[in-house]
């Protein structure tokens, strides 16, 4: 089992910034994927930067130069810089765990972002 705990989030004005961070414990082992999803209200979720152990990164095409996602192996926390944020960036925000050939990954409970003037 993997636990995830989520911190930062909250109300910005356009063009503002935030930090979202990502605490993992339990039974971490490498290679694994971290990385941050979104839901917006009515909409699916979708991935919005994920990052490998071995700190490969992949961006969403609509957060790229914007957002950078980091991460502490030691530590096991991952951390997603926003930066720029707009209006279409209201949503919760999921950190999420993956190892490949687990039976399944994990997710945080979810922290809210508004971007709203």
């Amino acid at each position: 089992q993997v636990q995830l705990v989520e911190s930062g989030g909250g109300l910005v004005q356009p063009g503002g910034s935030l930090r979202l961070s990502c605490a993992a414990s339990g039974r971490i082992f490498r290679p694994n994927t971290m990385g941050w999803y979104r839901q917006a209200a009515g909409k699916q979720r979708e991935v919005v930067a994920a990052m490998s152990s071995g700190g490969s990164t992949n961006y969403a095409d609509s957060v790229k130069g914007r957002f950078t996602i980091s991460r502490d192996n030691a530590k096991n926390t991952v951390s997603l810089q926003m930066n720029s944020l707009k209006p279409e960036d209201t949503a919760d925000y999921y950190c999420n765990f993956w190892r490949p050939g687990a039976p399944k990954d994990y997710w945080g409970q979810g922290t809210q972002v508004t971007v709203s003037s």
